[in-house]
């Protein structure tokens, strides 16, 4: 068996000893390796013989490799020889791209890693062998070629042989050969194949657009390269790729088509395993970076978390351990007060992206006066501006009608907004807000999508394409029953927020709404927070079917926030009728406790104490235990009039307590009324809480204005006992 000759594969450096250390990692390719010491010698060897590959050093005395280079590429024989160039200098952009712009495949940098550098030229090297062998058969086609000029029936051999199908087709669309390859391909037999054309063999899914592209091949007469799916009769389905070529005479007449068909399913098959790969690579990517954004977001809450603590448990021992005037433990309490609502805050981001994150974020929707909410909100952020002497300005279109929305969730979307644009803007600036109506033509136009609430059910903004206003009917209780949103004509409530202050960079504005994501996370950054409050916003403005988006001129330059929400359809017009009729109602008003029985379980002592004192100071009669025995017997003694019970209690919790307390008759206190408080705020737990027994459930840390609410509300509501 005659063996197969060496490739020669030039090395071109300076050093002896870079030459032995390419020599060494290069030997075991078995290859011819031809040393050259400078450009000169290396032109030298390229007069009598062809390379694979040059490695080619760049830094070298005289005519260095780039010049080298040139005159290699300015030479026919060796114009398209492949260059690696090698350097230990620079790798710099302007350096690679020289090193490109003269025609080099690879530029590496010393020191070289051997299998990176074996790789590398192991490739050239069987590119230059597979170059010689096509050469090879060239030549050799173009003997056969001669001679099947001579013979059809050597052609007809020929054609037999080969590995592609080869069919003749007439120009009126007749197949007059085929070879066995195409009748393989195709899964038929000879005579078969003359009658039946190839698109009848293509996959059913793919004919169509077989059909179709063949058409507009033989309307226009191009050359014809196309790839489908074949299946036979047998059910073998392949990947083919189908060629043709319009068949002309001497005389440029057409005579018919000649094509191939080529198996090229283990091609798509392994286009499709780097295509997994490379999907694998990016998900890996992606994970990384989000692992790197939550390992950043874990380190900002650690520091987040510590900062009021510290204040607070400082103040506390002070207060403890000091004899302190009335101003100062004023001072030191409203320290202690907005650190804890500090966390508090915190803590409620974390947890609306968790709900958010779930797909359970709720929304008790009603029509909403957006001038009641933003004016609650800035109220609420008036304090931080004085701080700052920040001027607030306000331009509120009081004949902006309502949206229909949770108004609650509406006001922490002002009042985020507010507090972001007063804690990036500097002392003395000037924060801006705006209320207008904005005359859209479509929600889609905004370029967001809109989401629907995850417990929306039926309350779904019907929004069409036409500009119909759209019905809209909410079936849950209490609410009004049906609204009409306007569509793609109709008219918006535009929110704008307006600051002087630092701005947001190009490349950062695109992400301003992403979750844990901060322009500067560094521990020197000059701004506090957890980088979730916008992306709250964004999925709560999402909620209600409205749009928000971002503008600054750049850093140093401000930034305006935008939000558009649809507005309610006969609101403008018809407010003063719909307030009339009662069709819009009003806030329920605070009622006075006085007289009111009350009954508090909770295992914690500072707990109870702080509910017994809010009680009593609204006029309720408080009644305090620490555990489920102890508030049956004061049932059985004194029927209350409601019942607060923590959740978690040691011994029995407060799920026992209250299916003993159902279990009892009406008159024995079977039906009081029942309030859970919990830290355990998922909203399976709100439901587990709901399923029990209880009307209502309430989060901690307690905000007293709500838990007063929802006792008069409570005590409103027909009670339900639960089946068992």
């Amino acid at each position: 068996m005659q063996m197969e000759p060496k490739v020669n594969i030039l090395l071109v450096d300076d050093k002896l000893e870079n030459l032995l250390a390419l020599e060494a990692i290069l030997e075991k390719l078995g290859e011819n390796l031809v040393r050259a010491t400078s450009g000169e010698e290396a032109l030298r060897c390229l007069l009598n013989q062809d390379y694979a590959v040059i490695l080619l050093d760049v830094q070298m005395p005289g005519m260095d490799g780039f010049e080298t280079a040139t005159l290699i590429r300015n030479r026919g024989r060796s114009r398209h020889t492949p260059i690696i160039f090698l350097t230990a200098f620079s790798s710099s952009d302007q350096m690679l791209f020289k090193g490109y712009a003269l025609g080099a495949v690879d530029y590496l940098l010393k020191p070289l890693d051997p299998n990176i550098l074996t790789s590398k030229v192991t490739v050239f090297v069987e590119l230059f062998k597979k170059t010689e062998a096509v050469k090879q058969q060239a030549a050799q086609l173009v003997a056969v070629n001669a001679e099947l000029r001579q013979s059809e029936e050597r052609l007809r051999s020929l054609s037999t042989c080969s590995p592609v199908g080869i069919f003749e087709i007439d120009t009126e669309g007749g197949c007059r050969y085929t070879n066995p390859r195409y009748q393989t391909i195709c899964g038929l037999k000879a005579a078969e194949s003359l009658e039946m054309r190839w698109l009848e063999s293509v996959h059913p899914e793919d004919r169509e657009r077989a059909v179709t592209s063949w058409s507009d091949y033989i309307c226009e007469g191009r050359n014809y390269s196309e790839e489908f799916r074949f299946q036979t009769a047998q059910g073998i389905v392949r990947w083919v790729q189908v060629r043709s070529s319009p068949m002309l005479s001497g005389q440029g007449e057409l005579l018919g088509y000649v094509g191939t068909l080529e198996d090229i399913t283990e091609r798509k098959q392994a286009e499709e395993v780097r295509a997994q790969v490379i999907r694998e690579q990016t998900a890996r990517q992606e994970a990384e970076a989000a692992n790197r954004m939550k390992d950043e977001f874990l380190a900002v809450l650690s520091h987040e978390l510590r900062t009021p603590l510290t204040s607070m448990l400082g103040w506390s021992k002070i207060l403890r351990s000091k004899k302190l005037d009335d101003k100062a433990t004023s001072r030191a309490l409203e320290a202690i007060e907005r650190n804890a609502m500090s966390q508090m805050q915190l803590i409620e981001d974390i947890l609306d992206v968790s709900r958010i994150i779930r797909g359970q974020l709720r929304l008790n929707v009603s029509a909403v006066n957006l001038i009641t909410v933003m004016e609650a909100a800035l109220e609420a952020v008036r304090p931080l501006a004085e701080a700052k002497d920040i001027k607030l300005n306000t331009v509120l279109d009081t004949s902006v009608g309502s949206v229909y929305g949770d108004p609650a969730r509406l006001q922490q979307v002002v009042w985020n907004l507010l507090t972001n644009a007063i804690k990036f803007t500097p002392k003395g600036g000037r924060v801006e807000v705006r209320l207008s109506v904005y005359f859209g033509s479509s929600i889609s136009d905004f370029g967001f999508s809109t989401r629907r609430c995850a417990n929306a059910q039926s309350n779904d903004f019907g929004l069409g394409s036409d500009g119909e206003n759209l019905e809209f009917s909410n079936t849950d209780e209490g609410s009004n029953p049906k609204f009409k949103i306007q569509n793609s004509k109709s008219q918006y409530a535009q929110i704008q927020v307006i600051d002087t202050g630092i701005g947001i960079s190009s490349e950062f504005l695109p992400k301003v709404f992403e979750r844990f994501r901060q322009a500067d996370s560094t521990t020197t950054r000059s701004h506090n927070g957890l980088g979730l409050g916008l992306a709250i916003v964004r999925h709560l403005v999402e909620l209600h079917k409205g749009t928000i988006f971002a503008q600054s001129p750049g850093t140093g330059e401000g930034a305006t926030f935008t939000v558009r929400l649809p507005l309610l359809q006969d609101n403008r017009a018809n407010r003063g009728n719909r307030e009339a009729t009662g069709e819009i109602s009003s806030p329920v008003a605070s009622v006075p406790l006085a007289g009111l029985r009350v009954l508090v379980v909770d295992d914690q002592a500072d707990t109870r104490n702080f509910l017994s004192f809010m009680f009593e100071e609204y006029g309720a009669i408080a009644t305090a235990v620490a555990s489920v025995d102890e508030a049956l017997a004061v049932i059985e003694q004194a029927k209350a009039d409601v019942l607060i019970s923590d959740i978690g209690m040691s011994e029995q919790d407060g799920y026992t307590l209250i299916r003993k307390l159902r279990s009892l008759e009406p008159e024995k206190g079977g039906r009081i009324p029942a309030i859970a408080l919990t830290a355990y705020t998922r909203e399976e737990d709100r439901l587990k809480a709901l399923k029990a027994g209880f009307q209502q459930h309430l989060s901690k840390p307690i905000d007293p204005t709500k838990l007063i609410a929802m006792v008069v509300n409570v005590l409103k509501l027909p009670l339900e006992v639960p089946v068992s």
